[in-house]
């Protein structure tokens, strides 16, 4: 497209094996590649883009994606420069270059820094070669930790992650409404990090994080000699094997957030999950455990009914379980975040004022509307059996099978059995969207329930309408990664509250 400049007016050649990354005033005039610009407005992409224009780097952005699948993109960071090079008349704001359709080498070794998308794989050719070179390969978060001085929460694991993190999120706002959720959720922190910056007092900061943004933070955690100050693990399960070796491959990733930590710094751990609770010897900081089961170590558990914070062998009730918002489903996300808030310094009374009202995060088990006394379910995050087992286990009532579950999607190498099994239990119509997950679930069910296919969300959602009775639960709960006719599980997740919407 015309509007998009091109590499044909190329950006000053440059090779600074040395570049420092102490100091945010050193971005200016550096040129450096953004691997995977995206398309969410706020997602490591874009917020990374805007970041860097603004403090004066010569941006080459390069996706894999065209002209025409990122020009809402493209027209967004255009309007950035234009409004940047007014605000700060005092600095060269250069107008960045877009490579669009493919990647090309001389855009990661010619370059001062290379920032990789979370979605781009590490072992990636281009990536590789820089690294090669010693040039510095950053993401969004990597940089908010090198230049926020001040105490961060990280949560990472395979499920739980997003919930968790708002939850802590909404209890840290008792110390501070500006507190902040970021990372993984959609919002680069970034956007935040200037004016940030700028306050007398530090902000309350909680970053989800995939075992994806976590590969891009060795090495700033060995050049601050730290991690988190607060890193929570949630859960490990098998997903994402097409992306890693091995289940064990996958697991180091989530590693990462406390391997670099100090005896000072807190690291919060699962004891009900077996793989979580072999990592003990690995942690560095001082750890607290949640649990289902009273622990003598300092931690969060249920004891009698009450979720309950245990410190120096004294208790301290936090509320009944049964005042509670969210369901059993959420256990393991109550009990760490009520772990990291009271670490954090929220008060017992603030953290219960928001279990009361907290419902859940939007795309994890969240009712989109009720139609004709029919409930229409997201739970798009569910993009591995084991979650969507936790959904079809929620919602599902025994002999009643009142479940019509739109699932599947990409295959990744992780077995079906047990979500086949608990949707046998649940649900009375099972539609799936293309994909060899799909095939490996159908072939599980084993026409042990009806089960159809469609090629496209409106499709499906017509489908489960047309089998819905009053009293039943349509659950988009997929139990696989999107594929195909869904560019993100957030795309699929929207595309499902629209069909719902129009009904």
């Amino acid at each position: 497209d015309a509007h998009i400049p091109s590499s044909a007016s190329r950006f000053r050649v440059i090779i600074n094996l040395d570049m420092d990354l102490s100091r945010i005033e050193n971005f200016q005039d550096a040129v450096v590649t953004v691997m995977g610009m995206g398309r969410y407005k706020q997602g490591s992409g874009l917020g990374a883009t805007k970041w860097l224009i603004r403090h004066g780097a010569q941006v080459v952005i390069t996706d894999l994606k065209d002209s025409l699948e990122l020009k809402e993109s493209v027209d967004l960071v255009m309007e950035w420069y234009r409004t940047y090079r007014e605000q700060y008349p005092d600095r060269q704001i250069y107008q960045p270059i877009f490579v669009l359709g493919e990647h090309r080498k001389e855009d990661f070794t010619n370059v001062d820094c290379v920032v990789q998308n979370p979605g781009v794989p590490s072992e990636a050719d281009y990536v590789v070669a820089a690294k090669e070179l010693g040039i510095p390969i950053e993401s969004d978060v990597s940089l908010f930790f090198r230049y926020y001085p001040h105490p961060i929460v990280a949560v990472t694991g395979t499920k739980g992650k997003t919930t968790t993190t708002l939850l802590v999120g909404e209890m840290l706002k008792s110390l501070d409404l500006a507190a902040i959720t970021a990372g993984n959720i959609k919002a680069s922190p970034l956007d935040s990090l200037d004016d940030l910056l700028m306050k007398p007092s530090p902000t309350p900061i909680v970053i989800e994080f995939s075992s994806w943004m976590l590969e891009s933070m060795p090495g700033v955690f060995s050049d601050m000699n730290k991690g988190p100050d607060v890193a929570v693990l949630t859960n490990v399960y098998p997903e994402h094997l097409g992306r890693y070796a091995s289940f064990e491959a996958y697991v180091d990733s989530k590693r990462i957030l406390f391997a670099h930590q100090t005896p000072e710094q807190k690291t919060v751990l699962n004891y009900d999950h077996p793989d979580v609770r072999a990592m003990e010897p690995e942690v560095k900081g001082s750890l607290v455990w949640f649990a289902r089961e009273p622990l003598s170590h300092d931690g969060c558990y249920v004891v009698n009914g009450m979720v309950t914070w245990r410190q120096g062998g004294k208790d301290t009730p936090i509320i009944a379980l049964d005042d509670v918002a969210l369901g059993e489903h959420a256990l393991e996300n109550i009990l760490s975040s009520v772990a990291v808030s009271v670490l954090r310094g929220v008060q017992p009374a603030a953290i219960a004022t928001v279990l009361k009202t907290f419902t859940g995060a939007g795309d994890r088990q969240e009712l989109v509307r009720e139609v004709d006394e029919i409930m229409y379910i997201n739970d798009t995050a569910a993009t591995n059996p084991e979650a969507a087992v936790v959904a079809l286990n929620n919602f599902g009532s025994g002999q009643k099978k009142d479940v019509i579950l739109l699932a599947g999607g990409a295959a990744h190498g992780v077995p079906f059995d047990r979500m086949a099994d608990a949707a046998v239990e649940a649900c009375r119509f099972v539609v799936l969207f293309p994909g060899e997950g799909s095939d490996a679930l159908a072939a599980a069910i084993n026409n042990r329930v009806t089960v159809e296919r469609a090629s496209s969300m409106h499709e499906a959602v017509q489908k489960a309408r047309g089998e819905a009775k009053r009293g039943d639960i349509v659950l988009l709960s997929p139990g696989a990664a999107a594929s195909g006719i869904f560019a993100t599980e957030f795309d699929r997740g929207e595309q499902f509250r629209e069909e719902v919407r129009n009904l």
